[in-house]
């Protein structure tokens, strides 16, 4: 089940999955209010709902226009249907008018409340939020009903996997549902009240599932992420009042981006291509000089922006790990397969001429090595999931870290290895799992075997292995079946990094 579940939700992109689930639920809800099964009226929601959607299109366009970008329309479409399921739906004409000017400065927030081409709150949050001290329209989020919570559970948690953010999730609710279920309790509700309200009429489940997980407005590292989780559970659950603020799920969420805002990169990033070249045979390496300084750790990944006609299922956005060191000189290095019949995305990532622009949205990621160069590591990659390792040991060997590292790649290729050289130099012990020819391996590398890669001849290869701290990096189910395998063969200290979609 977790092999079809990687296979299925690595073929969609983020941005698809989360619209398409709104999209689902807005069908849903709307079928439940003509059966009467659920309070809003169905026309009432029938009239919203193309308002919420046309006037966050139209403040997108606009705003991106202004400041001379190009809008991104699943974003918009997102933006869109968050204020719908959280705005009371009308079909009143000044409820409508506060449907429409919550979708627009939502819409518009993006480029407008920003902070060099970066947005730094949620925007259906912030456009939502001004209506409640604003006599038009006001936030009820009415999509928290009981009938609707299976489906909101499902994508949330479709979601959250997607983007490997279970444990975001799972901080917020269990911080926030603990405090909201103690004080319905303290103040004389029944237990059963405090559960029922708590998951399946409000609206946690749809909040961190839809809001708080929105990848833009989150800092880069883990534990920033769940310290803001926690933080932003703790103003969600808590009631205060302080004059005229008091507290909301809105101004808990917005309070919590303007915290992540501290820890991440507080700029679009602009670069130039500057190189396209296919160092192996499928295998192409882009590299591109960034418009100002760039920070990164080893092991980090970056998310590129590229619009371009007839995007696929996988859309205009995609993540790529860093290949090249930090320190590097001033370029940046993407690796990536490109097969024959490859997404709209590469093939246009591909066409570009040398000196084109290209945008990042920002930098994350956690699958960084140790500080202590003295820990022993071991580093198992699985096809292209190799990429982190080359910029982790490009940047060991520049510094002279003098690593003890032992480098496992399973490969189904027959040709030259991608990075081959820069292993090499670097005096990395490499192992190679795949039809690969002994004679046709550098000099002291190992062919493990011909076969699949497993942790039983990990262990014979490697005879430390216990003693050392695992990374792992390729497709999720080679990673997931070689975390349980090496656990089982004394592996403790196992990190992943999963090329889900690649």
């Amino acid at each position: 089940m977790k092999r079809w579940l990687d296979r299925s939700l690595g073929a969609l992109a983020m941005y698809k999955l989360v619209w398409i689930s709104l999209a689902i639920l807005s069908v849903a809800a709307i079928t439940l209010a003509f059966l009467d099964l659920i309070s809003p009226d169905p026309f009432a929601l029938l009239a919203s709902l193309p308002v919420a959607v046309g006037f966050s299109y139209l403040a997108s366009g606009i705003g991106a226009r202004i400041v001379r970008q190009r809008a991104h329309l699943e974003s918009a479409l997102i933006t869109g249907l968050l204020v719908f399921f959280i705005m009371a739906p009308s079909l009143e004409p000044l409820g409508l008018l506060g449907i429409a000017l919550a979708s627009t400065i939502a819409g518009a927030s993006k480029f407008l409340i920003a902070f060099r081409g970066r947005h730094i709150f949620n925007p259906a949050a912030l456009g939502a939020y001004v209506f409640i001290f604003a006599p038009l329209g006001f936030p009820t989020w009415w999509v928290g009903t009981p009938l609707l919570q299976p489906l909101i559970v499902v994508a949330a948690f479709l979601i959250l996997y997607r983007t490997r953010r279970l444990d975001l999730g799972l901080v917020f609710i269990v911080v926030a549902a603990s405090i909201r279920i103690a004080l319905t309790v303290a103040g004389g509700g029944t237990l059963t009240d405090a559960l029922s309200f708590t998951f399946a009429s409000s609206q946690l489940i749809f909040f961190v599932g839809f809001m708080l997980s929105e990848p833009l407005t989150l800092p880069p590292r883990r534990w920033q992420r769940l310290s803001i989780a926690a933080i932003v559970a703790l103003l969600f659950a808590i009631p205060f009042s302080l004059g005229p603020i008091f507290s909301d799920p809105l101004l808990a969420l917005l309070i919590g981006n303007l915290i992540a805002f501290a820890f991440t990169q507080r700029r679009t990033i602009r670069m130039t291509l500057t190189e396209t070249e296919e160092i192996a045979p499928g295998t192409w390496e882009l590299t591109f000089a960034p418009h100002r300084p760039l920070s990164f750790r080893p092991g980090q990944y970056i998310e590129l922006s590229l619009p371009h006609p007839s995007p696929d299922l996988r859309g205009a956005r995609r993540y790529f790990t860093i290949s090249s060191a930090p320190s590097a000189g001033a370029t940046l290095s993407i690796t990536f397969t490109a097969p024959e019949r490859s997404s709209s995305f590469k093939a246009a990532l591909l066409a570009l001429p040398r000196g084109a622009d290209v945008n990042a949205t920002g930098i994350w990621g956690d699958f960084v090595l140790p500080r202590k160069t003295s820990e022993p590591l071991l580093l198992v990659a699985g096809g292209i999931g190799v990429t982190p390792f080359a910029s982790q040991i490009a940047h060991s060997h520049l510094h002279d870290d003098e690593r003890d590292i032992v480098l496992v790649y399973a490969t189904s290729r027959t040709e030259t290895l991608p990075f081959s050289g820069l292993f090499v130099e670097a005096g990395v012990r490499v192992i190679v799992f795949g039809p690969q020819l002994a004679e046709s391996l550098p000099a002291g590398w190992v062919l493990g075997s011909e076969g699949r890669m497993n942790g039983d001849a990990l262990s014979a290869l490697v005879p430390d292995l216990a003693g050392r701290r695992v990374y792992l990096s390729g497709p999720p189910a080679l990673v997931n079946d070689l975390k349980s395998t090496l656990r089982a063969n004394g592996a403790r200290r196992i990190h992943t990094d999963y090329f889900s979609g690649y």
